[in-house]
C-alpha cells in the first residue's frame, strides 16, 4: 500500500505519557463568523497564545523569546461554535537542534474538535537567524518526540500562474513588533477562497510561508486552476501558499 502524501498524512495522535501543555479559555466574539463558527485566523491566535503561555510555563521565554512558523495544518473535525469554551493541549512531534513540530488538539465542551500541527523555527531576536534550542528546553519537547531529525519539505510548491489576482489591503493591526504580517492574517484571504461547501464538512487546511510580508508591500492573492490552492504575493513573488481539501482524503492517501 502507498504511503499517503505528506500533505494528506494524518497528525500524530496525543500521547499517552511526556510533557504535555494545558490551557484553556472561552470563544469570544471577536474569534467567530456570523454563523457563530470559530474562524481560522482566530485558531491560528490561539495556536500562538498557547505557545507563548506554554514557553513562561517551562520558564524557556528568556532563552527562546522570538520563534517564526513555517507551516501550519489546521483539521476541523467538528467545528467550534461561540458561545462554548476550548481546551488545549501541546506536544512536540518532531525536533532538531533549531526548530521542532509542535501538535494542539483543540477540544470544547461541547464537542468541538480542533486538531493542529505547526513547524516553528527558533530565531536570535539579534541576528534574524535560526538558533540552537537550549538543551533544556530540549529535554522537555524529547517526552513526546516520534522524529529525532526533523527536517523541513515543502508540501506546497509555489508555482506560476496566468490566473486573475485580486489586493488584499492590509492593515496596521496586521503586523507584529518586527513590522512583519502576522502569521494569522494570512489564513483570512485562504478562508474566504475556501467557500462554504467545504466548510460544512470536517476539512484540512495548510499554510507555508516562505518570506515575511513587510509594512508597505503591496499584496495580492492568487487562486491556482485546482481550486484548492491559494498564493498570497508581492510584485509576483509567492510570500505564502494555502491548500485546503475536504478531511477526508487525509485517511485515503
Amino acid at each position: 500500500m502507498n504511503s499517503p502524501r505528506e500533505d494528506h498524512a494524518p497528525l500524530a495522535p496525543l500521547p499517552h505519557a511526556g510533557h504535555i501543555f494545558e490551557a484553556s479559555w472561552p470563544v469570544r466574539t471577536g474569534d467567530i463568523h456570523s454563523d457563530r463558527r470559530l474562524r481560522l485566523d482566530a485558531i491560528a491566535r490561539y495556536l500562538q497564545d498557547v505557545g507563548f503561555d506554554n514557553l513562561i510555563a517551562s520558564d524557556a521565554l528568556d532563552i527562546h523569546p522570538t520563534w517564526v512558523v513555517r507551516r501550519t495544518v489546521i483539521d476541523v473535525v467538528r467545528p467550534i461554535r461561540w458561545p462554548d469554551r476550548v481546551h488545549l493541549r501541546r506536544w512536540c512531534t518532531g525536533i532538531s537542534r533549531k526548530w521542532c513540530s509542535m501538535r494542539v488538539r483543540i477540544d470544547s465542551d461541547d464537542g468541538g474538535l480542533v486538531e493542529t500541527e505547526g513547524f516553528w523555527i527558533n530565531v536570535d531576536p539579534k541576528t534574524g537567524m535560526p538558533a540552537r534550542i537550549s538543551e533544556r528546553f530540549t529535554r522537555e519537547l524529547d517526552s513526546t518526540v516520534v522524529d529525532q531529525h526533523l527536517h523541513w519539505h515543502r508540501w506546497i510548491t509555489p508555482e506560476a500562474s496566468d490566473a486573475p489576482e485580486r489586493s488584499f489591503p492590509l492593515r496596521a493591526s496586521d503586523f507584529d513588533p518586527f513590522d512583519h504580517v502576522n502569521n494569522a492574517v494570512y489564513w483570512q484571504p485562504a478562508e474566504e477562497a475556501m467557500g462554504e461547501d467545504l466548510r460544512e464538512k470536517p476539512f484540512r487546511s495548510i499554510i507555508e510561508y516562505s518570506q515575511p510580508i513587510t509594512r508597505g508591500e503591496q499584496v495580492t492573492v492568487c487562486e491556482r486552476a485546482d481550486g484548492r490552492t491559494l498564493d498570497i504575493d508581492v510584485d509576483g513573488e509567492t510570500r505564502a501558499s494555502a491548500r485546503w481539501f475536504p478531511l477526508a482524503q487525509v485517511f485515503q492517501g
